[in-house]
């Protein structure tokens, strides 16, 4: 590749990561919120290097052949273009879909003694914090308590209702785990909508063990925005 393209090719990149993590959130998509920094010092390494390369390319434009890089190579200014452009959406429904469930874990290394629930009602739940007391609190607290969730919307493919989601990453979105909690008794709105939730337990299994359904009877069905960082297991939006 010549260096002329090289250095408009490190110049584009620069500016889509700084545009996707110091102008925007967008880097959410992709990216714990901690990797901010080291994302922005990537883009301005990368704009000062091309630019660097563009300069020393420009003083010696004279001496250098008039050859053109290879077609293929222009296919590497794709990417970076997306990132200024269209910057790809952030994972949903079709990989929440496909991901095997998060096994249901102790919060506290393996102590399943759980604090009574607050006496609010409709109580504000994680989707996570849900299935465990689901499947891990034996005391059955969870029993007939109205509870409120947030999440996005994910077709069953099979069977009744359908899925209240969430996505969780460790670091990237090339690792994320999927929290999935089967809704029923109302119609599924559009798949990757988010949604807020209310409703009891899904009475399927026994409480406190593996054969509870981490399910809910459904009350209440309001559509919500997105959240900025949607790669989280957080409280139901208002």
């Amino acid at each position: 590749m010549k260096r002329p393209v090289q250095a408009v090719l490190l110049v584009l990149s620069g500016l889509g990561l700084l545009r996707a993590s110091l102008f925007t959130d967008v880097f959410l998509r992709y990216v714990k919120p901690g990797m901010r920094p080291l994302l922005i010092a990537s883009g301005l390494v990368l704009l000062t290097l091309g630019l660097v390369e563009a300069w020393s390319a420009y003083r010696a434009a004279r001496r250098d052949e008039g050859h053109r890089p290879p077609h293929v190579a222009w296919l590497l200014f794709l990417p970076a273009l997306s990132l200024l452009f269209y910057a790809p959406p952030a994972l949903g429904s079709y990989t929440a879909g496909r991901e095997a469930p998060r096994a249901a874990e102790a919060p506290d290394a393996g102590n399943e003694d759980y604090d009574p629930l607050p006496a609010t009602s409709p109580l504000p739940i994680t989707l996570g914090d849900f299935t465990r007391r689901v499947r891990l609190d034996r005391s059955g607290a969870i029993e007939g308590r109205t509870v409120r969730m947030t999440g996005f919307v994910t077709p069953t493919g099979k069977g009744d209702g359908w899925y209240l989601s969430r996505l969780l990453i460790s670091c990237c979105a090339a690792d994320v785990q999927t929290l999935r909690v089967r809704v029923y008794g109302a119609a599924a709105p559009e798949a990757d909508t988010w949604v807020t939730v209310t409703g009891t337990w899904h009475p399927v299994g026994r409480l406190g063990t593996s054969s509870a359904e981490a399910a809910l009877d459904v009350r209440t069905v309001n559509k919500v925005q997105r959240p900025s960082n949607s790669y989280m297991d957080a409280l139901p939006l208002d």
